[in-house]
């Protein structure tokens, strides 16, 4: 399923502000899958401070991403919006698009986490291994 058929499916709108917050995610999510192999130290202590704290925002605000937060203030007014069924729903959208599978929210969460989890052991023995250089 191609990405516009996702977002026109969800109603979501295809604008420069939704489209501005998709390249926010994927440039995210990018540097969050290659950011283990940095070799700036100053970088790499700041990837291993940020997935953490990404994780955590995700489990502190309902599987909800501050993206799409801001995203839904810029749009309604409000943090949360009801109506837009993309809150939360990132990796479900990539996970569709890319495996035409779609998980249940407890296998997304322990995919992420999973994921997340061994991104920042990579970084970590990246991070000691450049000290130790």
């Amino acid at each position: 399923m191609a990405l516009l058929d996702i977002q026109e499916a969800a109603g979501q709108r295809r604008d420069s502000l939704g489209l501005s917050c998709l390249a926010i995610h994927l440039g995210v999510g990018g540097f969050v899958l290659i950011g283990w192999v940095l070799s700036s130290l100053d970088l790499l202590i700041f990837y291993i401070l940020l997935l953490p704290a990404m994780a955590g925002q995700w489990a502190f605000n309902r599987r909800s991403c501050l993206i799409n937060n801001l995203e839904s203030w810029l749009r309604t007014g409000r943090w949360r919006d009801p109506e837009n069924c993309e809150e939360g729903g990132f990796v479900l959208m990539l996970s569709d698009w890319l495996f035409a599978l779609r998980p249940s929210p407890t296998a997304i969460d322990r995919f992420s986490y999973s994921v997340v989890f061994f991104l920042w052991l990579l970084g970590l023995g990246h991070m000691y291994w450049l000290a130790l250089r």
